[in-house]
């Protein structure tokens, strides 16, 4: 008896997709996508929306968007009609999509420090389990805010410190101390968080959070039962100069 032989259909390359959000100069957005072409090789494909005219350097950095991480891979730029290509071997598939790090488009190579779009990738993705604190006010000052903490793929936070009533181009420092609002003379400073900069309307700072001062690693569910609380600052960190703060975690 003779069969007939059955070819079996390859299996589709992976990919994955992350999208990039506008930076400094608004209206551009766009994806970008990991293809594993092999198991050693992946393409990684930029794709910009509303893109000025001209080209645009493209690189994949260590760690979150909102941090200063190192280049890692220098892509090939973003053309003229909004699309880049290339194709890495140094990290395969599997490695780049678990990666800490992110992507950023930047205007040109004599302007490194205008970002025309970015997006975290990899372990550092933002998940949908999140939690926000209230900032109350402290007389005399009308400050007040949210406190917003997002766990990322990795286990990583990122805290994002919204508030009302900041002066426009001041800037305010953050912390997270252990204890409780209600601590007599306040607890020590267990986290410092980026400075707010006060602008119309709404004030924000970013903070990615792996490590507390002390090299200690704490995790976005170790922040859910944490003993401490924010203060925001009105000039630099000193417990006369508070103008807003509230309890966290397990307070």
């Amino acid at each position: 008896m003779i069969g007939n032989g059955c070819k079996k259909d390859a299996s589709p390359a992976p990919t994955k997709t992350y999208n990039l959000k506008v930076k400094d100069i608004l209206g551009v957005t766009g994806t970008v996508t990991f293809t594993g072409v092999s198991s050693s090789t992946t393409t990684i494909d930029i794709v910009l929306n509303n893109a000025p005219s001209g080209t645009h350097p493209a690189n994949l950095y260590m760690y979150s968007e909102v941090e200063e991480g190192a280049i890692v891979i220098t892509l090939n730029p973003v053309d003229a009609s909004g699309k880049s290509s290339t194709e890495v071997t140094s990290m395969n598939y599997t490695q780049l999509i678990a990666y800490d790090g992110c992507i950023k488009v930047l205007k040109s190579s004599s302007e490194p420090n205008e970002i025309l779009a970015q997006g975290d990738i990899g372990g550092n993705v933002i998940t949908t389990t999140n939690k926000t604190y209230t900032l109350n006010k402290i007389d005399p000052f009308g400050v007040s805010g949210t406190a917003l903490f997002e766990k990322r793929v990795n286990g990583n936070t990122l805290v994002t410190i919204s508030l009302e009533g900041l002066v426009d181009g001041q800037v305010y420092p953050a912390t997270i101390n252990l204890g409780s609002i209600e601590s007599v003379g306040g607890g020590p400073v267990v986290k410092t968080l980026s400075n707010v900069v006060g602008t119309t309307g709404t004030s924000k700072s970013y903070t990615n959070i792996r490590k507390l001062n002390g090299g200690i690693d704490i995790t976005y569910d170790d922040w859910l039962i944490y003993l401490g609380y924010i203060n925001i600052y009105q000039t630099s960190v000193d417990l006369g100069n508070i103008i807003c703060h509230g309890n966290i975690g397990s307070n």
